[in-house]
């Protein structure tokens, strides 16, 4: 009997966003400052001292003031799930204190209480690129060991909490960008330049750590929650069938698989310990760290996905544009405005991929067309948007999802990025627009913050009503 090519009655469609990027209200209720909010131009720009008036993250799209109307909208579509982040300064404004912000876990109860309202299922994420500001210019971010237990007692916190209103939760958003971006993704004060490859592996260490000993808490807290690691995937591709571009390649994404080798397995795999030997790298990794990894693996597995890339050994390199994490062009793929390769089938390669090597469920938790969008008058005379080529990108993406779940792979669910438009991590822009619901805010910090649903937005909202049947192959 053939397996039919649909996604699952209990498939979770949705839309994700993270704190630091549409929240707003940056001090507002005690909340304290984090890395992002002294990154006014994202990771293609310098770091400020403190805030400054020209980082749109500060106000965001003021969702802090706005929930219930986005929500609401979010419910319109038909939304499931829904991932946000908590913003840890929210709840420990420098990050080492020993009690909680209660208004910061207050606001969050609120957010719930409007999710449960309209039965859409929360996914949360406790780290997302939202280090504490004092954690970093203290300690040097996760490079000091002590931010294991600081990690531990935020977690705890969220966990009892809100343990027996949210089961899903992940860990560190995308983990393995700390690679490239240890300031925005690991905290770490030490300029990228000067950052030893020895401190840097360390860190990433101490967040392996962290992350396995949050998911034993959460098990403590409530056996039922799902804990999973985040992962930023991208497949690398051989430029050509040259052996050393296969190499190359293999390489390229053994950088990214270790992350998830560690969440699932347990333990570092042998290319990885052989990659410290050569370098001459030896970590502080004790025996307590050992078990810790070992018996903590989570319960699933979650990644971002936007684009692929090629690795050459043999080649000139043409470095691919805009791609946080390396490689060169693909020269068979055509480009976003932002220079990221747009790749659907890469999507259901990585999901093959994932799913071979670890045999956890799956769960696409970002995807999307960054764009720059133009506001229209629509047939009705509202503003709008016609986002074809948002919904063309999306469709092909998700044909290719229904495909790996016709291969047999189990996927959880699809939240995309940014359903509603937010400043963007990479570039702190508004104009690098992703979302189904456009706000009137623009690059300068001018608009009305006012919210007009897109063309996509009728889009998705049949996708999800009919459980991807609408889909075009």
């Amino acid at each position: 009997m053939p397996t039919p090519t649909t996604f699952p009655d209990d498939f979770l469609w949705g839309g994700a966003l993270a704190a630091n990027q549409y929240e707003g209200a940056y001090d507002a209720d005690g909340k304290g400052l984090s890395v992002q909010d002294v990154m006014p131009q994202g990771i293609v720009g310098p770091r400020t001292e403190a805030p400054t008036p020209d980082n749109l993250k500060l106000v965001g799209i003021d969702f802090y003031h706005r929930y219930k109307e986005d929500i609401a909208l979010l419910a319109e579509m038909g939304f499931k799930v829904f991932r946000f982040s908590i913003a840890w300064s929210r709840i420990f404004p420098k990050g080492d204190e020993t009690e909680p912000n209660e208004a910061g876990l207050a606001f969050y109860d609120r957010v719930l209480d409007e999710l449960e309202k309209y039965g859409i299922e929360p996914l949360v994420t406790i780290s997302h690129y939202e280090t504490p500001l004092h954690l970093t210019k203290t300690y040097n971010g996760w490079a000091d060991r002590r931010m294991i237990g600081f990690f531990e007692r935020y977690a705890r916190t969220l966990f009892e909490r809100y343990g027996k209103r949210v089961k899903y939760w992940l860990t560190f958003n995308e983990i393995n960008s700390v690679l490239h971006e240890p300031f925005m993704s690991g905290g770490i004060n030490t300029p990228k330049e000067e950052l030893s490859e020895r401190d840097l592996y360390q860190a990433i260490h101490h967040e392996l750590v962290a992350s396995a000993s949050a998911t034993r808490i959460a098990h403590e807290v409530n056996p039922d929650l799902k804990v999973g690691c985040m992962i930023l995937a991208i497949p690398f591709y051989p430029l050509t069938p040259d052996p050393r571009d296969v190499w190359a390649a293999k390489q390229a994404e053994r950088d990214n698989y270790t992350f998830g080798d560690v969440h699932v397995r347990g333990t570092y795999p042998g290319y990885f310990l052989r990659k410290l030997r050569d370098k001459g790298i030896e970590l502080d990794i004790t025996e307590a760290d050992r078990r810790t990894l070992a018996e903590h693996t989570v319960d699933f597995v979650s990644f971002s996905y936007y684009m692929s890339s090629c690795e050459t050994a043999t080649q000139e390199r043409e470095a691919s544009g805009g791609n946080l994490m390396g490689g060169v062009v693909n020269p068979t793929l055509e480009v976003s405005q932002w220079g990221w390769a747009i790749d659907p089938r890469g999507l259901r390669t990585i999901l093959n991929d994932y799913w071979d090597r670890w045999g956890k469920p799956l769960f696409i938790v970002e995807n999307g067309l960054g764009a720059r969008d133009e506001l229209v008058t629509g047939p009705d005379g509202t503003p709008t948007v016609a986002d074809d080529y948002r919904i063309d990108y999306m469709n092909d993406h998700l044909v290719q999802v229904r495909e790996a779940i016709a291969d047999g792979v189990q996927v959880i669910g699809y939240t995309s990025w940014g359903c509603i438009d937010c400043v963007s991590a990479s570039t702190a822009q508004m104009s690098k627009r992703y979302g189904f619901i456009y706000v009137d805010r623009n690059d300068d910090g001018t608009g009305t913050l006012e919210r007009y649903r897109k063309q996509s937005f009728g889009w998705y909202r049949d996708v999800i009503a009919s459980n991807g049947a609408s889909l075009k192959a």
